[in-house]
């Protein structure tokens, strides 16, 4: 594979690194109250164009299908807010008496105690052929969870969540119904535009970021963070990928029927 090849594969992570290296270089232009207008444009618009285009591109069967997922559900949550802050919390123990920059791994601990962002989670799952529905019942719930437990008024988070997910969701599938002929002969780029979308939600991330004046960290707890973060990441999706595939198949070995069953039914016949 050329190396041209490769890049036009691996696009999406290409324009991470490239969005970075733009914010970093004039962040003026994203942050908020800027150009860009971000506090309108990425919270309200972006968000809703990303589950508006979910809403195109899944299935009314697929979405009232992930609803019934109990026991995946049960899964996600408890991995995802029980589980992996207990584990982040007992590892920041230990790097605790390193010479790491005390905030940054203070950030660590509160970015492991949330739920994965709703239009990042949806895209990311999308992107790798996964249950973009399970992934947005999921995604949302966990935030409407974690926002009845925090001192942001509920209402707030719940009327917000409210107007960019499900409101676009629906409406696309409102609008899917009458063009739903003509999506599944074209077959537009449903994946290609929400990581677009996410491209430009984290552009102002970090256009936030760089802007601000009171950051101030060392290179070396820098580093060490991403690779940390990195390893983190590995580490849980490899063991999650581990215990769901040991699930399926010992789910499929249960529902094969035994041979000696086989031939007493015979028998009877």
């Amino acid at each position: 594979m050329g190396l041209l090849e490769r890049l036009r594969k691996e696009w999406f992570i290409v324009g991470i690194v490239l969005v970075i290296a733009v914010a970093r270089l004039e962040p003026a232009v994203g942050v908020k109250g800027g150009p860009l207008k971000p506090e309108i444009t990425i919270t309200y618009i972006a968000v809703s164009a990303i589950f508006f285009n979910s809403g195109l591109s899944l299935k009314t069967e697929e979405l009232t299908s992930a609803l019934m997922h109990v026991k995946l559900h049960l899964f996600v949550q408890i991995f995802t807010l029980v589980f992996f802050p207990t584990a982040i919390w007992l590892f920041l123990q230990l790097l605790s008496i390193t010479p790491i920059n005390e905030w940054l791994l203070k950030g660590l601990q509160t970015v492991g105690c949330m739920p994965p962002p709703v239009s990042s989670a949806v895209i990311l799952t999308k992107a790798v052929g996964g249950n973009e529905a399970a992934a947005i019942f999921n995604s949302a719930f966990g935030s409407f969870l974690l926002g009845s437990s925090s001192s942001v008024p509920f209402t707030s988070i719940f009327s917000q969540l409210f107007m960019t997910v499900v409101v676009p969701l629906i409406i696309g599938q409102i609008v899917r119904r009458y063009i739903k002929d003509w999506l599944e002969r074209k077959k537009p780029p449903f994946g290609t535009i929400s990581s677009c979308v996410l491209l430009m939600i984290i552009y102002t991330t970090f256009c936030d970021t760089f802007a601000n004046p009171n950051i101030d960290l060392d290179k070396f707890s820098l580093i060490i963070i991403v690779f940390i973060i990195f390893s983190v990441q590995m580490s849980f999706m490899f063991l999650t990928f581990l215990f769901s595939t040991r699930v399926v198949k010992s789910q499929s070995i249960t529902a094969i029927p035994h041979p000696l069953k086989k031939m007493d039914l015979h028998r009877c016949h």
